[in-house]
């Protein structure tokens, strides 16, 4: 990409031998043999680099300006090439994805493949994810003259592009093509842009190729900077153009006159980094998109690591939160959910300090891991917090009710006033059963924390329901509807949180939306009072029973590339253990806490007693491998007991006693 260029701080060269088993990382393709050879489906890393969640069906661009995000950081490959997570809290990441329709994994090598976590989080939110296809440089020109030096060999590359993103579950490539190409080379060149699009479409519908405006019609480079008769050949046998950053007011305009029906495909690149990009990028980012907006196509947004680069203040979250508000105010929500069912979310962004399960803590150690990413709130973020009498933000140091976040609302309240905070923007249609609504909540005094709930019917107008526990009275003129939850049995081990849960039938209607609303229990004084509270979670689904999941008898579980290191008196052992379903159906299950019970002879001994040991968190796994690396092991340890808890898509977990495991003996 043309004026950017990065340190290379992060190291994502495959292992010296990566047929040999070793902490699963994601990295890129750096030659075109290695391309051809199909080296990396023997790789022991490949099967642990598949994403595991697909994209909804029917995901389909829509017909209006879109906005892609183009991710470049550090040389990519950085926090986020640890498969099964990292443990750096401060990792990078991204949460706004209901206000991008593409994300694309960008680094400076050959081909870049987008490590499994942003798969993952971008498809569980509706965002299509394309790597990138890159030459630059005199190894481009020499990588160029190989792969166009007949039809043939262009198929075949595009070919072998297109596999990768079928195995791997990513949704296309953008084609990052930055050498001058003598002219003969063109008709190959347009062969393979247009292989690679054909076969893409039959093989992952939905999916998409987009070209990079760097070279024209004739071979060379010229950033055009807009759609027009140079770069038009191109754009017309693939999905869309990412149009160079240095681009003029006009330019938008222009370029949707060129593009005609097609006008939405075209992509004005905006470098939040700044460097020649309309209006600055950076803090006003938002002056492209406007001018963007005008001219009625899409942007392509490059770089927005920006904010975490540059360490802009006063930290990371804060000014993330900003940065996408002005994204937002420019341009709008782009995805709606929730749009299906189960929907699920424990606000958690993929890092934390801590991991819960069900309320109980299970890791107390900082982490970082995108595929961890549930629904994302649509909180408003408001320069004028003074303003605000509560503060809302998604917190990582209270205790969580599941996963490493929850939704911390904090500050004063008047006795009888309220404060609502918008949580989700749907698109749920509600069918003739019941919707089951169960959420937790942590509240310190008389604060209280409710939801309310906006539905539409063109038949019937708007309704609002408010789920609310106590003094709810003074609500009564305010809304619709009324509905005091029934408090459900919390697990022991969950200090202070109440689960609520209440059924509505709303058939015909649409969830438009969800929204918080913080009051005070007894607003007998007049005075305002301190305020704070926390949702865990929420879940919305059909049924109120909770997943029954297939006993331990159901798995077949087994354990491989056993390794036992260490020196006299420390012991260390590291394996791959992988499960499947007997009965060989392929199991619906989005994740899969990993814990170690290290059993002592004492421990097994005991007579009438059920051998058990301290069972410690070891990891998650989002297939049906997990890699464990160098578990230090106990002198007195006589066994080890992997055990693997299944969870669901509406965050249910199996019991421990229940889940499938594998033992190995010291």
């Amino acid at each position: 990409m043309s004026g950017r260029s990065h340190d290379q701080v992060s190291d994502p060269t495959p292992p010296s031998d990566p047929s040999k088993p070793s902490i699963p990382i994601s990295y890129p393709i750096q030659t075109l043999e290695d391309l051809d050879s199909r080296t990396y489906f023997t790789s022991f890393h490949y099967p642990f680099n598949k994403s595991s969640v697909p994209l909804r069906p029917n995901s389909g661009l829509a017909q209006r300006p879109r906005i892609l995000v183009c991710h470049d950081m550090q040389g990519g490959y950085v926090d986020d090439k640890w498969v099964q997570g990292g443990d750096n809290s401060g990792a990078y990441a991204i949460w706004h994805w209901y206000l991008i329709d593409a994300f694309v994994y960008f680094s400076h090598y050959l081909v870049t493949l987008p490590p499994p976590c942003w798969t993952n989080t971008a498809h569980r939110h509706g965002v299509k994810v394309l790597g990138t296809f890159s030459t630059e440089g005199d190894e481009g020109t020499t990588v160029c003259n190989k792969l166009l030096s007949t039809k043939e060999s262009a198929h075949k590359y595009a070919e072998r592009l297109a596999e990768l993103a079928v195995a791997l579950g990513f949704d296309g490539w953008l084609l990052n093509m930055e050498v001058n190409l003598d002219i003969s080379q063109i008709p190959n060149l347009k062969e393979f842009v247009s292989h690679l699009t054909q076969t893409m479409h039959s093989s992952v519908p939905g999916s998409l190729v987009i070209w990079y405006d760097s070279i024209t019609i004739d071979g060379t480079i010229s950033y055009q900077n807009q759609l027009n008769e140079q770069n038009k050949p191109f754009f017309d046998i693939c999905d869309g153009i990412f149009a160079n950053y240095w681009w003029e007011e006009d330019y938008p305009k222009l370029s949707a006159k060129v593009a005609g029906e097609r006008k939405f495909d075209v992509y004005m690149g905006i470098d939040v980094f700044g460097r020649g990009t309309y209006g600055g990028g950076q803090w006003n980012t938002n002056i492209a998109l406007d001018a963007i907006k005008k001219g009625d196509v899409s942007a392509a947004i490059y770089a927005p690591g920006w904010v975490y680069e540059t360490k802009q203040p006063p930290d990371f979250q804060t000014a993330q939160n900003r940065w996408w508000g002005l994204v937002e105010k420019s341009w709008g929500i782009d995805q709606n959910y929730p749009k299906s069912l189960p929907f699920y979310s424990n606000f958690d962004q993929g890092h934390g300090n801590h991991i819960s399960v069900d309320g109980t803590q299970v890791l107390s150690t900082q982490w970082n891991n995108i595929s961890l990413q549930t629904f994302q709130p649509f909180l408003e973020y408001d320069d004028d917090s003074a303003s605000k009498t509560i503060e809302v933000h998604v917190d990582f140091k209270e205790a969580s009710y599941s996963g490493g976040g929850n939704l911390t609302f904090r500050g004063t309240l008047e006795a009888k006033a309220t404060f609502s905070t918008r949580l989700f923007l749907g698109q749920l249609l509600m069918g003739s059963l019941p919707l089951h609504f169960i959420y937790s909540v942590k509240s310190e005094g008389n604060s209280r924390v409710g939801l309310y709930l906006e539905f539409s019917s063109e038949m019937e107008g708007k309704k609002k329901l408010f789920l609310a526990s106590q003094g709810t009275n003074r609500f009564l003129s305010e809304l619709v509807e009324v509905i005091v939850p029934h408090q459900l049995t919390t697990p022991d081990n969950a200090p202070g949180w109440i689960i609520q849960e209440v059924s509505v039938a709303m058939h015909g209607y649409t969830l438009t939306e969800i929204h918080a609303v913080c009051y005070n229990e007894q607003p007998g004084n007049t005075n305002a009072a301190e305020y704070f509270a926390m949702l865990g979670h929420i879940k919305i689904s059909t049924s109120d029973k909770n997943t029954e999941f297939p006993p331990s008898t159901s798995w077949i579980v087994d354990g491989q590339d056993v390794e036992w290191g260490g020196s006299q008196g420390s012991k260390t052992l590291s394996l791959k253990i992988s499960w499947k379903l007997k009965d060989g159906k392929s199991p619906p299950y989005p994740r899969y806490n990993i814990y170690v019970e290290k059993l002592t002879k004492q421990s097994i001994r005991i007579p009438g007693r059920k051998a058990e040991g301290v069972r410690e968190y070891t990891g998650v796994a989002h297939i049906e491998t997990f890699y464990v690396s160098q578990l230090a092991i106990p002198s007195g340890t006589s066994s080890l007991k992997f055990i693997i808890q299944v969870c669901d898509v509406d965050g249910g977990s199996q019991k421990l006693d229940d889940a499938p495991f594998f033992q190995l003996n010291v």
